[in-house]
């Protein structure tokens, strides 16, 4: 793609005012010395004078410059920027300066006025709800950002770049579209007429150091003993689904426990966008894939998972089931690959049973129900419920195990569960993650890994292991 494409042209005006202030730290900035319009006029005459500058330094960038190598290009437009506020004689502070060459740079660099939001590592999510209205997530909590496209086409612009070098289009025929940055963050966009409010971004972003156990039991996520029980649970190749909704932080959970997987097996991930950041050497990744304009070519994560049944692989890590691949899962699970992986949307365990049964449903075999919630009960041996609560703090609120099936019904009883005992006077939820007594039946499979637990951690003391 030509570098004059991913600027807008030489007649558009990339710049935002409210943008670039946000970006250089925000404050008052000093009048341009160009103006003696009064402050309120301020932005306006920043705006006229970085669109001229825009326009003229988009004609004189070479349009074949080779954009990989960032820090080149950014010394090339400075340089001409810098030639063309001499050679028009255009007078700005040091502040206006700043702002003005910052902003240009993120537009042909970057991602415009989302470069900040992107940098920001207290941010975990970005919402483009229209060109006016921006919010971030910071741990937890949804805030409306300062940050502002100028309109549609500068929203659509900075779609385009993401989506244009992985082939990718989002128009008209195809109006929603996920993809992944170069950091690896989730991307997904809508855009008119299937979104009213104009073009739409979500960002999820993408943590490059990963969070680890010790994290998360820091954060408050889960304590020590329930580390140690998943721990068990992975090393004694337990099936385990990680269940939760949207932005509860399944990911990252299920990040967590790959670490417990030995360094001399060999897994092979199958997901949608590669999130996942496996630590060990022998991992195999498969990411789906989906149709190109003429509707071919989509690879599905139920193909992918028919296929990494034939690659050998000692566990099968799914990023997360939305379909008929929970079916090819669970047959997996079934069939000597234990110790397998998954993520799926549910509220509660119970919840993700049913869900697992609909999306058994939805491969298209006409099987019984019996028959699927004995492939469950089979297959399935632990569900991790994972929730986001109203202050915005994330938690493992069940741990949850799979007995089996009584009659029509899969039997399921809490290991570890966490209760609510109030709320603090900053509005933090006040609780504790605790056991709740019960020895699961599978302990077992821990001894034969000569996995041997205190019995403490399952909320019961005794001068003599169970184990």
């Amino acid at each position: 793609m030509s570098l004059l494409k991913r600027i807008g042209g030489s007649t558009s005006v990339i710049g935002e005012s409210n943008a670039a202030h946000t970006r250089s730290g925000g404050g008052h900035h000093e009048p341009s010395k160009l103006s003696g319009a009064p402050r309120e006029r301020d932005d306006t005459n920043f705006v006229d004078i970085r669109s001229r500058v825009q326009n003229k330094l988009s004609g004189e960038l070479d349009p074949k410059l080779d954009l990989s190598n960032a820090a080149k290009v950014r010394q090339q437009v400075e340089d001409i920027f810098n030639t063309i506020l001499d050679s028009e004689n255009i007078v700005l502070t040091r502040t206006e300066r700043t702002r003005m060459f910052e902003s240009i740079a993120a537009d042909i660099l970057g991602f415009g006025p989302l470069e900040i939001l992107l940098n920001d590592t207290e941010i975990s999510e970005i919402m483009v709800n229209g060109p006016r209205h921006i919010y971030v997530e910071r741990k937890g909590k949804l805030t409306k950002s300062d940050v502002v496209f100028n309109n549609d086409e500068h929203v659509m612009r900075v779609i385009d770049r993401i989506f244009s070098p992985l082939c990718r289009r989002c128009d008209d025929s195809s109006p929603m579209v996920d993809a992944r940055l170069p950091d690896g963050s989730r991307v997904n966009a809508v855009i008119r007429p299937i979104s009213l409010v104009g073009p739409c971004l979500s960002i999820r972003k993408f943590k490059k150091e990963g969070i680890t156990v010790e994290d998360m039991i820091r954060f408050g996520t889960l304590n020590r003993e329930m580390a140690e029980f998943l721990s068990a649970s992975v090393r004694a190749r337990l099936n385990i689904v990680v269940s939760g909704g949207t932005g509860s932080g399944k990911t990252t959970t299920l990040n967590a426990l790959s670490s417990f997987i030995p360094e001399d097996e060999r897994i092979v991930t199958v997901e949608n966008a590669a999130e996942l950041q496996l630590r060990q050497d022998h991992v195999v990744t498969l990411e789906s894939r989906p149709q190109n304009v003429e509707g071919k070519g989509e690879i599905s994560i139920r193909d992918l998972v028919i296929n990494c049944l034939r690659m050998r692989p000692d566990r099968i890590v799914v990023g997360e089931c939305r379909g008929g691949e929970a079916l090819e899962m669970l047959q997996a699970m079934n069939t000597g690959h234990d110790g397998s992986m998954t993520t799926l949307h549910a509220n509660t365990p119970r919840d993700a049973i049913a869900r697992m049964e609909t999306m058994v449903l939805m491969a298209g075999m006409d099987l019984p129900v019996r028959a699927i919630r004995e492939q469950i009960a089979a297959a399935v041996n632990v569900i991790v419920q994972q929730s986001r609560l109203k202050d915005g703090s994330r938690k493992i609120t069940h741990i949850t195990e799979v007995q089996g099936m009584e009659g029509d019904v899969v039997v399921l009883q809490d290991v570890f569960v966490f209760e609510q005992t109030g709320l603090d006077e900053r509005g933090k939820i006040i609780g504790q993650l605790r056991p709740t007594g019960i020895r699961p039946k599978f302990v077992e499979a821990f001894e034969s890994q000569n996995i041997y637990l205190p019995p403490n951690i399952f909320g019961y003391a005794g001068e003599r292991s169970f184990f």
